[in-house]
């Protein structure tokens, strides 16, 4: 049976950039809630020589996510989970960023364990806005309520997300939330799931030139003058990083997150040194 890696927003991006860089002895199947760039994103990836499947998927619905998983376990052997499905704060308002960046995540981690075994691996794809929040604000009292009442959890961090002036600003905590909520869910996992022999890691992209960070380009503008190059990230950068992550030899590499970011989160504190 073949091993099979699966990609949620693997339709474009960051996520199809990742597809691009597994060995082409692997199933890809990609992910999506958009049928026609998963249709596009297929035909590339079979011109280019991958068996390639797709199925839509809402990561923010658990039951769509189970769908997911039980169809990736019915084609292969499920080694390799990219969990790049996301939403960014101009895309959403706050509660559905988080159920789509951070409850997704808990459903990705959660029905995909169980259809995994031994030397497999998921990536759980956050942002550097995880390291932007003051420590005194990160709420992980309500963190550890993802797995026990949902409902506590979202409205917990739907009230912190309430506290900023004006609606960017809102979405913009419930962003940032969500992804450090990924970062935090993802090392417990590790911690879970390593005992089946699962691997679980986080990664964090900084600003990213895909349709989704061109979106946010004029407000992380601030980002790009503390990276090192002073220049955003190409899907094709973060791809590769990615899909080494994911790859089974990283095998040691869990339970922690990769800041891939150009630097711009050490760069805050250089920027005055700096100058």
């Amino acid at each position: 049976m073949s091993d099979v890696c699966v990609i949620t927003g693997g339709g474009s991006g960051m996520g199809l950039a990742a597809a691009k860089c597994m060995p082409k002895e692997k199933i890809i199947l990609i992910a999506g809630r958009t049928e026609t760039k998963l249709i596009k994103a297929t035909e590339e990836l079979s011109v280019l020589g991958y068996k390639a499947y797709y199925k839509i998927c809402d990561t923010s619905d658990r039951k769509s996510v189970r769908s997911l998983a039980r169809y990736a376990a019915s084609i292969g052997n499920v080694k390799n989970v990219i969990n790049a499905a996301g939403l960014s704060p101009s895309m959403a308002k706050p509660e559905q960023l988080i159920r789509v960046n951070a409850l997704g995540t808990v459903y990705v981690n959660q029905e995909f364990s169980a259809v995994m075994g031994k030397g497999s691996v998921i990536v759980d794809i956050s942002s550097n806005s995880a390291y932007a929040l003051p420590k005194i604000i990160i709420p992980k009292r309500i963190y550890k309520l993802a797995d026990k009442n949902e409902k506590n959890f979202l409205n917990g961090l739907l009230k912190l997300s309430s506290l900023p002036k004006g609606e960017y600003k809102k979405s913009g905590l419930a962003y940032a939330l969500s992804k450090n909520f990924t970062v935090w869910y993802a090392q417990k996992s590790a911690f879970v799931f390593g005992k089946k022999g699962i691997r679980v890691v986080s990664l964090s992209p900084g600003l990213i030139s895909t349709d989704m960070g061109n979106l946010e380009a004029d407000e992380g503008a601030k980002m790009l003058s503390d990276s090192a190059e002073k220049r955003m990230g190409t899907a094709q950068e973060l791809g590769f990083a990615i899909a080494s992550v994911a790859d089974e030899r990283n095998g040691y590499l869990a339970g922690v997150d990769i800041l891939c970011d150009g630097g711009s989160t050490n760069g805050r504190h250089f920027s005055g040194i700096m100058a």
